[in-house]
């Protein structure tokens, strides 16, 4: 898989969502890079990474599994955002000894998936990717902001959009949560229609010793609509300033 690396200290590897690249993570870059050792993945089929053909959230786990071990990144915090906090949560649930800890954004044990965009996707792209960025920020987001990721997701192949998002709908591990015994951190906007607070909540009630910030005046993008704040908690996380 291709990563992109920069700065120095805890290794923390962002995973993106659905249909997305790395190259979401900017906020995250600019700010966190003074910090912390950054890894920012491209998901196979997304960015400049090779589709694999993954058809699950634990296919994608196993790819970011080889990734890890292959770029001796193990003793490492994962952060992930809706599919990508999928993957965190599979990650952490199977091979909990290479990490330190995991950042859940705007993610579920389990994802439920407007029937719309599984049935659409493929035969009308552009439009459902507009409807599906138009679902994902809050109601004060600019335009530029969802034109920036409207973009971004126009260049991963309707194929793999579908395939990301039928991988979140068949994802369900609401009865294994409680077996993260890890340190973890979970954040969500609170004006998430995609994944809302409640699946935070969720999540915050069944892993034991969890810490949960639900962020004013951002929806399901919060790491962008509302940076300083999300990255003041992952930094305050990672380097145990609580």
């Amino acid at each position: 898989m291709n990563i992109e690396r920069c700065g120095n200290g805890e290794k923390l590897i962002f995973i993106h969502g659905s249909g997305m690249s790395g190259r979401m993570w900017y906020e995250q870059k600019k700010d966190l890079k003074e910090c912390f050792d950054l890894i920012f993945v491209d998901l196979p089929g997304h960015g400049k990474t090779p589709d694999y053909n993954c058809k699950s959230v634990e296919d994608y786990r196993d790819c970011l599994y080889n990734m890890i071990k292959s770029n001796a990144l193990e003793k490492c915090y994962l952060a992930g955002h809706s599919l990508g906090g999928a993957i965190t949560i599979s990650f952490a649930l199977a091979y909990p000894d290479l990490l330190k800890g995991i950042i859940l954004i705007g993610t579920g044990a389990k994802l439920r998936v407007l029937p719309k965009i599984l049935n659409e996707i493929k035969g009308n792209k552009s439009e459902i990717v507009e409807y599906i960025i138009n679902l994902s920020f809050a109601d004060k987001a600019s335009a530029e902001l969802k034109d920036y990721f409207k973009k971004l997701m126009l260049e991963c192949d309707a194929d793999v959009i579908f395939r990301d998002f039928n991988s979140c709908d068949r994802f369900n591990v609401m009865d294994m949560v409680e077996l993260i015994k890890i340190k973890t951190l979970i954040l969500c906007g609170n004006e998430d229609l995609l994944t809302p607070p409640k699946y935070s909540n969720y999540l915050n009630n069944k892993i034991k010793g969890s810490k949960l910030s639900i962020i004013e005046g951002a929806g399901h993008m919060v790491m962008v609509e509302q940076p300083k704040h999300v990255n003041g908690e992952i930094k305050k996380f990672v380097l145990n300033k609580e």
